[in-house]
């Protein structure tokens, strides 16, 4: 899982890098969070309010927030998703070819 928060510089920007950075830490998810400036790269995604929070390079959320709980339910819900797909491709078991 690619995660990235995308923004200005801003304290808000920051601050979701932070609570991103913190809800993967509590999450035990391995996955590091990148933190990019590149406003081209976000005008690319189609979004026009920054921060972005963004997973697998695709927008998930935009806009600040200080709700950490929000942030790991939104990380779970994609991580979930990916393991669904993964066990379409794989037959139907979700465990990513491990079993």
């Amino acid at each position: 899982m690619k995660i990235e928060v995308l923004g200005s510089g801003c304290p808000s920007c920051h601050k979701l890098f932070e609570l991103t950075q913190q809800a993967v830490k509590e999450l035990d998810i391995k996955d590091e969070v990148a933190y990019i400036t590149d406003i081209q790269r976000i005008i690319e995604m189609g979004v026009m309010q920054v921060p972005v929070l963004a997973i697998d390079g695709k927008p998930v959320m935009t806009g600040a927030t200080n709700d950490i709980e929000k942030i790991k339910e939104i990380i779970l819900d994609h991580n979930n998703a990916s393991a669904s797909e993964t066990g379409k491709k794989n037959g139907g078991c979700t465990c990513g070819g491990n079993c």
